[in-house]
């Protein structure tokens, strides 16, 4: 889940579960619900300032916003969105790595993120083991739109995605590759991204 808040185009709280080519719209008043078939996969709430009480609220702190919003679904008579509040962008550590069986330019790692070890599909030529890194884990939205989910790259299933600065959207250092964390990040830690 991601919630994106822009005073600039309407007063606006962009929810975006998750992200689909095929989507249709339903207006509700304030709320236009985004979805795939009968999947809700976003919200937008019109006048959010008053509709969820924005005043000093910080929208990236999801435990509180999440009762507003539903909140705000049942008082217009709407099913409540279920939100996946686990981090989704996560410090993680390349335990494993192996090339590709059936791609010259791909690795199969295995990545330790605290909780599970995660077999992710890596393209970059800096990868290696020992590296802590940041793992877009699966239900993530990146900062460009891209909705991370399983995935099968030539054969191999990938659950995740080991991240760049790029596709971060933080200052790039030239670096080709992924972002090789220093010392001070700790495996399973919570990796902000905005």
């Amino acid at each position: 889940m991601r919630l994106t808040y822009n005073e600039n185009v309407g007063d606006v709280l962009f929810v975006t579960l998750r992200k689909t080519e095929n989507v249709s719209y339903e207006h509700h008043g304030d709320i236009t619900l985004i979805k795939d078939g009968d999947e809700v996969i976003g919200l937008n709430i019109f006048k959010a300032a008053d509709n969820l009480s924005l005043e000093n609220a910080d929208i990236s702190d999801y435990e509180t916003m999440v009762p507003r919003i539903n909140e705000l679904l049942q008082k217009n008579g709407l099913e409540t969105i279920e939100f996946d509040l686990t981090p989704k962008f996560i410090v993680g550590k390349v335990v494993e790595k192996e090339a590709h069986p059936d791609a010259d330019k791909l690795n199969v790692t295995k990545v330790d993120v605290g909780t599970e070890v995660l077999q992710i599909v890596c393209g970059a030529p800096n990868v290696d083991t020992e590296q802590k890194v940041v793992v877009a884990r699966v239900g993530a939205v990146m900062p460009g739109g891209l909705y991370i989910k399983p995935s099968t790259l030539r054969g191999v299933d990938s659950n995740g995605m080991i991240c760049s600065k790029k596709e971060l959207n933080l200052k790039d250092d030239g670096v080709k590759g992924i972002y090789v964390l220093d010392g001070s990040y700790s495996v399973g830690q919570p990796f902000p991204v905005g």
